[in-house]
Parts: C-alpha cells; structure tokens; sequence
C-alpha cells in the first residue's frame, strides 16, 4: 500500500537522529522552529548504537577483566578462575545502550520534535519521501539539516558476510570470545576493539598496511600502546598489504603481502575496520544539485551550508575529521545559522581521543606543526610515572605534554598517552580556546592527588619552574 499523494509540510526537516541530528534539531527547536526529525535506524545513530556507546562499554568490561586477572602485585589474590558470560556481557552493554537512546527519544519529545522513521529519498530541493516496507509518505520543508553519518567501508577483497568476516557492527556483537581475531586496519577501531577482546582471551593479529599502527597520530603516542600490544601477546604486522581471504565453515583466512612475501593467517573471525564512507549514495541529493566531493562527503561552508541556501550538512556525511563530538558541534552552528545567528565552525582545538591502552587524546599543533606555522614551539612533557594518583591507580604508564610558544608561553596543543587521557584533554581544549598562557594553568590550583596535576606540572615546565621534575 502506498500512501501519502498529499504531501505534509513541516518547517525544519533533520535527516538522521545520531549525534549530529538530534542535537540539531534540539537547538533549532529551543530557538523557536518546528521540527520533525527522520531515520531509518535507532534514534541515537551509530554512534550510541553500533560505534561509540557499545565499543567503550566492551572496553570497560575488558579492562575490569584484566584488573581482576591482575591484581596479585597489590595483594589481591583470586581463588580460581574469572569467568567471562558474553552473552551476559553483550546484555549489559545493550542495556546501556537502550538506556542512552530512550534518553534522547524522551529528549526529542520533551522539545516537542516530531519523530519519523523510514528511509528518506530527496525528490525536490524542499520535498522528501520517507518509505517504510509498507507505505511511504512525502513532506515538505522549509529547512533541511542532513545528518545521514557514515558506515564502514568494505573491501571488494574481503567483503562482509556478518558471520566471519566482519564489520565493527557485528564484532560488538559476538556471542563468544574468539579464540583468533583477525583484524584487518591498525586505525583506532581496529585497535580499540583488538585491544578489548586480546584482554578477554583472545588471540589477535592486526593487520595494517600502512608503516605503523594509528597512521596520523604521533609516533611518540602510538610507541606506548604498542609496547602495551605485545604485553598482551597481540602480533602486529605493518606493510601488511591484503589481497583476500576465504571463508571455510568455522575459519576465515586473510593473505597479506608482507615485505614482497605474501602470507596467510587464520581466525575464528576477520574484523575488518579500514575507514568509512558517507551515507550520501541513494538518497537523491545529486538529484536535486546538492554538491559531493569525490569520495561523497556533501560540500558545505562555515555555517555547514551546502551549495543550496536551505539545506544544510554535518557530522560524517560532511567529511572532515569522523567524531561524534564534531557532529554534535555542527549540528547546533547548522541549527543557529539557519536561524539567523553569525555561528561558524571553528576547528582550533578539536579533541582527537582513542581508547587504547594506554588512552591516547591529542589537540591543537604539534610541536612540528607549531613550527610549521611560524612559531617557535616550547615542548614540556611530564610523566604519569611521577604522578601520586596514577602510581595509587597502578596505571602510571605515558605522559602529558604541552605545545606553547616559547615568547608569549600561549598553549598551542597538547598529547597525552595515559590514564584518562580522553577526559584530561578536555583542560587543554579548554585552554587553547580562551587563548590562555602556561602560566594561566601553572597558577590554577590542581586537587592532591589527581591526574590532572599532569596537566599542571607539564604548564609548569614550560615556564621553567616545575616542581617535580627536572627543567631543562
């Protein structure tokens, strides 16, 4: 049956509920417009149901696992074997989940957005149709926020079955540990979900192509977390250039062109995480004059404006850096500015955060970046090793280290490698922002003893005068 001859008209039409969507069509809603809000998934997006949320909550789980296992140093000894319920594990993470995203239903309806499932195809530059298996229905808008997101890439090599080879999607999933785990990508995905499940047992062998694991993030950072992989016994093959593999009943076999060899490798199951693409294909926006780069992120401005004045694009489906924090960002610049507001994009300090282990969070210049931008950089580094909390935490591996210039000491970045490294970063973010000076975080009083002290006595080296360790 087919319905919906009779087009409904509403002001403000957002395009996918993840974390750019919802939290667009939130603000337009708090400045007065009318919105309706449309997915063909769960509201929430990838993000709190398939990436973000889920993976964090198997990473926690995975590191309690291999605090229990590990505790005897601290006179914390087991009487037996710890046991691990995947099932139930799986459960619990899933019950996190359902809680975030009855959150965000409970969050639209108190705004009083309109929500709409089924799958949305533009046929006009002011109309979509959204289908479901059963009936379809066409509206009109006078605004459009598209927040379609991205899914993971496939290799045409090694494509998909959901059973063996596998996408992050299904691997959240899995019923079992594996006894073998292929994971094809050394990207942050790769290696946070290789990661979790080598501490539940798991034998894995990551398989990256490039000459190091986290291509694009400092060397120096990335050094920590893999002398922590092969602690925890996980192989890591670099140049590891894939060519294919089979499925055969319970195994799947990957080959790899390692050094102008090609070699073979064996698991229960394949992750593969080599990247993601823009969810823009079949919705019709080519249709209608909206303009794609050449990979088909939507082109957009500073106001996330794409070339039609009324539609607007953000989070993943408009490139750039793929994080849920950057999504939410831009969907509330989309949403002023197309309320009238002077909002702009302004990447100055995003954070960049992986949960590895050691954690890894970064933002702002480098110190090679500092330089390239004319600056002559001042580089202070100091180590979680010399920190009382992190040493009581028994977790006192990496550093925190700030980028300054070196005449006026203005923060310029920083990385971290360490203990909540993902929630230290947020000083820093904060510090570049407001355009502080070293001396603005060495003279903020840092609670005894916490972790961000780190952050303290990194300003402090940059002036010269730390306290607990030696200036250079």
């Amino acid at each position: 049956m087919v319905v919906g001859d009779f087009a409904k008209e509403v002001d403000v039409l957002v395009v996918g509920a993840g974390p750019g969507g919802y939290v667009a069509a939130i603000r337009a809603a708090q400045l007065g417009r009318s919105v309706a809000i449309v997915d063909k998934d769960e509201l929430g997006g990838v993000c709190l149901n398939r990436g973000c949320i889920p993976s964090k909550a198997i990473i926690s789980a995975a590191d309690r696992y291999e605090h229990m296992k590990d505790s005897a140093h601290m006179g914390l000894e087991l009487n037996g074997e710890v046991n691990i319920n995947m099932p139930q594990l799986i459960s619990w993470k899933d019950s996190v989940v359902k809680k975030l995203t009855s959150g965000v239903k409970s969050l639209l309806k108190g705004n009083k957005i309109e929500i709409i499932s089924g799958e949305v195809y533009f046929s006009h530059p002011n109309t979509v149709r959204v289908s479901t298996e059963n009936a379809s229905q066409t509206y009109q808008f006078n605004d459009c926020i598209i927040a379609t997101g991205a899914r993971p890439a496939e290799l045409p090599i090694l494509p998909f079955d959901g059973k063996r080879v596998l996408s992050s999607t299904e691997a959240l999933n899995l019923q079992e540990v594996p006894k073998r785990l292929i994971v094809v990508g050394g990207g942050y995905i790769g290696l946070e979900l290789g990661t979790a499940f080598a501490k539940l047992g798991t034998q894995v062998t990551i398989l990256e192509g490039t000459k190091s694991l986290l291509p694009g993030t400092d060397a120096a950072l990335t050094r920590m977390v893999t002398r922590k992989l092969k602690k925890l016994g996980v192989t890591v093959v670099t140049d590891a250039l894939v060519q294919g593999g089979e499925v055969n009943g319970d195994e799947v076999t990957v080959n790899a062109e390692v050094k102008g060899e090609v070699k073979s490798f064996t698991g229960d199951y394949c992750l593969v995480s080599v990247g993601r693409k823009p969810n823009t294909n079949d919705i019709g926006l080519e249709d209608i004059g909206i303009e794609l780069d050449e990979r088909g992120f939507i082109k957009i401005d500073n106001q996330c404006r794409t070339n039609m004045e009324h539609i607007y694009a953000i989070g993943d489906c408009a490139g750039g850096a793929l994080l849920a924090h950057k999504a939410s960002y831009e969907g509330k610049v989309a949403a002023e500015a197309m309320c009238g507001h002077n909002s702009v994009i302004d990447y100055q300090a995003m954070p960049y955060v992986i949960f590895s282990d050691p954690e890894i969070a970064y933002t702002g210049l480098t110190e090679a970046e500092a330089k390239e931008e004319g600056y002559t950089p001042v580089v202070s580094r100091f180590a979680f090793g010399a920190n009382g909390r992190a040493l009581s935490l028994g977790n006192a591996d990496g550093y925190a280290q700030i980028v300054a210039d070196q005449e006026t000491k203005r923060i310029l970045g920083a990385q971290i490698v360490g203990p909540e490294a993902s929630s230290l970063i947020s000083e820093i973010v904060l510090a570049i922002e407001m355009g502080a000076n070293a001396e603005d975080i060495a003279l903020t009083i840092h609670a005894h003893p916490t972790l961000p002290e780190t952050i303290m006595e990194a300003a402090e080296g940059v002036l010269g005068h730390a306290i607990h360790m030696v200036n250079k």
